[in-house]
């Protein structure tokens, strides 16, 4: 169902594109490569200066490569078009320390605290975050969503449509349907 109709006119005035591509490496490993670009649909003035409509103000980059555990096992992040040039994009280094962070173990709340306030980009931090289900669904890929394995799929139990007492589960997923609390 979409959104209702605006309950007025309005104009555009910023535009906020988060991308995430994923990908499958020759060594078997996968990659996501993420990017977060700001534009302002009016001229902007900074501090710095004034940033004209379109141009990016905000224009970072994040790649990270994950084992098949979701173990982050590189990472690298760049700041492309920055507000303060010389400051914001210097950070880029200082997200080498997500190695070793696994993806969908406690990943949004440890980048959290490694790269609160001043310790990190707030924009980065901001795009890394959406990088655990984006990790699910790039292995995905290579996976029937409902095959039959002994453990229960990564996915069930873990959204409003897959819990284990939905219908959903009950026809796409039966063996690991659990009837509602209360129903005999």
């Amino acid at each position: 169902m979409p959104l209702s109709p605006p309950k007025c006119a309005r104009s555009p005035v910023h535009l906020r594109q988060i991308s995430i591509e994923g990908f499958r490496r020759d060594d078997g490993l996968l990659e996501l490569e993420a990017c977060l670009r700001d534009t302002k649909s009016v001229d902007y003035p900074l501090a710095s200066g004034v940033r004209r409509a379109g141009d990016a103000v905000h224009e970072m980059r994040v790649r990270i490569t994950i084992d098949e555990g979701f173990t982050i096992v590189d990472a690298e992040a760049c700041s492309d078009r920055v507000p303060y040039a010389g400051e914001c994009d210097t950070i880029g280094p200082a997200y080498g320390r997500l190695v070793g962070l696994n993806l969908i173990r406690g990943f949004r709340r440890n980048v959290g605290e490694m790269f609160a306030d001043v310790r990190g980009c707030s924009h980065i931090t901001e795009m890394l975050m959406s990088l655990p289900t984006a990790a699910i669904q790039t292995y995905a890929t290579f996976r029937r969503d409902n095959e039959d394995t002994v453990e229960k799929p990564f996915q069930l139990d873990k959204c409003h449509a897959l819990e284990s007492s939905r219908e959903t589960v009950r026809l796409y997923y039966p063996k690991w349907y659990r009837k509602p609390a209360g129903d005999a």
